[in-house]
């Protein structure tokens, strides 16, 4: 049975060229012997060599994608020239390009490139963010240049093979060292490793295949998003050079504050504020929630100054879910500063109806204080 050499780097069967290159250097830093002395990471090293040699050799791997294996045949080990025999590909992995050969292994890279992924960020309201919305955002990006259609060049002219590195991308300088002749590569600089130049550039893009401009996109936002949350949006970044395939653009939220509510992941905090009477007795008072409109909160008769409310489901909807957080209402009893006589009179008498009623100071251990000494002890002992 063929051997799955994309699963081994990683890398989906349409990888380029470049991203099979990056795969397999980030597990030879990894896997080297070198590096790594654990015997099955020296074998997983070997592996990943194979692969490499396999999926970089356009003839190998047309032979897997046509569902073969071009080294069932070989010896143990799968591979002949990038194991722990052949130095090239492990220099340029962790050299960057280093090698002890006569001529560069690596490939030029071309002129086509995928784009960069960009970055927006947009304000929204915490409405905003409750109920999702489609924000129109103006883009600075790099576009696709409509003259020459990403070719770079001026009418029909075409690309030509780079004088300097002659087509290969590197140049190469040799240097003495203890290791003996170590031979460096390095990127072509007339082609900057594409290995062609464009004699007759295009006018507008100068060659590069892309050119800078302002356009408008509608960003679908999801409700729930919360601040620092990013809403991608794919193909919809920096056109790469050479007309290459856009990069993302990711829209980062900043939630603005709100003047009622406090966010708390998917719950709201507010403060409702509840005369002494009302609390003692009992009362409902109308809460504006964010999704619901004005409800009806009740407030229990007896109830005591720093008591939480709790309305289920009234709070911010999860994202990409159906269910919603809650809204907590803190209760603040509000105790009248001012009196007149009659007020004055009335309490009076409500006191000597409750005769029994003194003010105390509650011991640490008691059952109504302990949880505000815990909270003074805590924050004392530097907790």
């Amino acid at each position: 049975m063929a051997r799955d050499y994309y699963g081994i780097l990683g890398v989906g069967r349409s990888a380029t060229d470049q991203e099979i290159k990056r795969a397999y250097r980030r597990l030879a830093r990894e896997l080297h012997p070198d590096v790594n002395p654990d015997p099955d990471a020296q074998e997983k090293f070997r592996d990943v060599s194979a692969a490499y040699e396999v999926l970089s050799d356009p003839e190998k791997r047309r032979v897997v994608d046509m569902g073969g294996d071009p080294l069932a045949s070989s010896a143990a080990g799968g591979f002949t020239g990038a194991g722990f025999g052949g130095l090239g590909d492990v220099f340029e992995a962790f050299f960057g390009g280093m090698n002890t050969g006569g001529s560069p292994r690596g490939k030029p890279r071309g002129r086509v490139q995928p784009g960069a992924d960009s970055l927006l960020r947009t304000r929204l309201s915490l409405a905003e963010c409750a109920v999702g919305v489609t924000k129109h955002l103006t883009v600075d990006t790099a576009v696709l240049c409509d003259v020459c259609q990403g070719a770079g060049t001026n009418g029909n002219s075409k690309p030509v093979r780079c004088e300097t590195c002659g087509g290969a991308g590197e140049v190469q300088t040799v240097q003495r060292s203890f290791l003996g002749q170590v031979m460096t590569s390095r990127p072509c600089p007339t082609c900057r490793g594409a290995g062609e130049t464009i004699p007759d550039p295009c006018r507008k893009c100068g060659g590069d295949g892309r050119v800078r401009a302002r356009r408008e996109i509608a960003a679908p936002i999801p409700a729930g998003v919360a601040n620092g949350m990013r809403v991608r949006l794919a193909a919809q970044g920096e056109v790469g050079p050479g007309g290459g395939p856009a990069g993302d653009l990711y829209v980062e939220i900043v939630e603005q504050p709100h003047d009622t509510f406090v966010r708390d992941g998917d719950d709201l905090h507010c403060t409702v504020r509840v005369p002494m009477v009302d609390a003692a007795l009992g009362t409902t008072v109308v809460v504006d929630t964010i999704l619901d409109g004005p409800t009806e909160l009740t407030i229990p008769p007896g109830t005591q100054p720093g008591e939480v409310s709790v309305l289920r489901g009234h709070g911010m909807p999860k994202l990409r879910s159906t269910s919603r957080g809650d809204l907590l209402a803190h209760l603040d009893i509000v105790v009248p500063a001012k009196l007149d006589a009659k007020q004055v009179d009335l309490l009076r008498k409500y006191k000597a109806l409750r005769n029994g009623e003194r003010s105390e100071v509650l011991t640490a251990g008691s059952e109504h204080n302990s949880g505000l000494f815990a909270r003074l002890r805590a924050s004392f002992s530097g907790r």
